[in-house]
């Protein structure tokens, strides 16, 4: 019987992962993410990242032969420059006021990993999130609000950060932290796992 691991601390994957009706075990790896070079094309950054982070987990689990990994990895990017996780409240207030009133881009990379064959299926998906205008009070008060210090591109669409979303053109669950489509869609088709 498969045993899925969830290769992540986030909450909102966790709360995804329930959604999808997956019992799971979580695993936070310790994978360094500063090993992964940036200079590839974005898509595939997010999916080696995924793909670190499922390694290492598969590393603390190769004794379970029914573990089935799945890693994720989410990056904000405005204009090809990739937002990550702020370092502080000015980094924050940075982000934000760069987002504020335009478009960009918001990648989630996927890896799922079968431990007893090692078939390993990576892919990314991409949403674009059209951020409205905000003054810099409401951006000091969002920052006050301790939400974005954990999020990349310094807002949380499924929090407070919501209300500063105008437009999204693609998937929200994306935006979250996790394609659920797609990983579902890659559960079935690549390893026979029916959802639903």
């Amino acid at each position: 019987m498969t045993e899925f691991i969830l290769a992540s601390a986030s909450p909102r994957r966790r709360e995804l992962m329930e959604r999808m009706g997956l019992t799971f075990k979580v695993l936070t790896p310790d994978a360094d993410e500063a090993s992964v070079a940036r200079d590839i094309p974005v898509k595939l950054y997010v999916q080696e990242l995924a793909l670190l982070k499922a390694g290492a987990a598969a590393k603390m689990t190769l004794k379970n032969k029914n573990a089935l990994i799945i890693a994720a990895d989410t990056i904000v990017t405005l204009d090809g420059v990739i937002l990550g996780k702020p370092s502080d409240e000015d980094d924050a207030r940075r982000m934000l006021r760069a987002l504020a009133g335009r478009k960009h881009e918001v990648y989630t990379g996927c890896c799922v990993m079968r431990i007893r064959d090692a078939k390993t299926v990576c892919l990314s998906v991409r949403t674009q999130v059209t951020m409205r205008r905000l003054t810099d009070e409401k951006i000091d008060r969002y920052i006050l609000s301790g939400e974005p210090m954990d999020k990349a591109g310094a807002y949380g669409i499924q929090g407070l950060g919501s209300m500063f979303i105008e437009k999204i053109d693609g998937d929200y669950f994306n935006v979250v932290g996790l394609p659920v489509s797609a990983l579902a869609d890659t559960l079935e088709r690549e390893f026979d796992i029916e959802i639903l």
